[in-house]
């Protein structure tokens, strides 16, 4: 592959966050009882602002117990009822540019592989690289999550894995500091904000901006 446009998924191509909703799909009101008998974790993560250590807490409450099978069947039905509702016009019109293109199209996100592998192949994209759940022999979730939290140093590091060897040319779009690393990374990387940003990058004016 020559050249890979990667993205990042919540508020990049999205217009709002999509992992609260789906362990709320999950769970339910039940989800309130669950974090409340873990209040004292969450509140210390909360207080020492460690994100990946609320995301841990908050995603116990929700999967523990459940099957994986009813897990990945509520997040193909959540893709479709949800995401795809709220997905964001100008960078899927990116999105399709590169497909247009040849170019190979991976999701880079914190959301959870249960519903974004459904969207990878709604949209057409190469690979999915997410926050997962562990699950255990019995295919029952453990509450735990399977490896780390795909934000941050995560994402960059995950995106070379899954180039190996090969270095093609790297798009990156990012709209939060969980993806500072993954633009540094890039070739030609783009801070998606709250103003669209064109169909097809004009990279004779391009200036990459890159969150500190």
């Amino acid at each position: 592959m020559e050249t890979v446009a990667a993205f990042d998924v919540d508020k990049t191509l999205t217009t709002r966050d999509c992992v609260v909703p789906f362990l709320w799909r999950l769970r339910g009101p039940r989800l309130l009882a669950g974090l409340a008998s873990r209040s004292p974790s969450l509140a210390t993560a909360v207080a020492t602002r460690r994100r990946d250590r609320v995301k841990e807490v908050v995603t116990a409450a929700a999967v523990r117990g459940l099957p994986i099978d009813t897990v990945d069947r509520l997040g193909a039905e959540f893709e479709v009822g949800f995401v795809r509702r709220h997905l964001r016009a100008d960078t899927m019109a990116r999105l399709r540019w590169h497909a247009e293109k040849g170019h190979h199209i991976v999701l880079v996100s914190a959301s959870f592989r249960s519903y974004l592998e459904p969207l990878a192949r709604h949209l057409g994209a190469h690979a999915v690289l997410s926050t997962d759940v562990e699950v255990d022999e019995q295919g029952v979730c453990t509450g735990r999550l399977r490896g780390a939290n795909c934000r941050g140093a995560e994402k960059e590091r995950r995106l070379r894995a899954w180039l190996g060897e090969e270095r093609p040319i790297v798009y990156a779009y990012g709209d939060s500091s969980g993806d500072t690393a993954m633009l540094a990374f890039a070739d030609h990387a783009f801070r998606v904000t709250s103003s669209p940003i064109s169909e097809a990058p004009n990279l004779e004016v391009l200036n990459p901006e890159v969150p500190s």
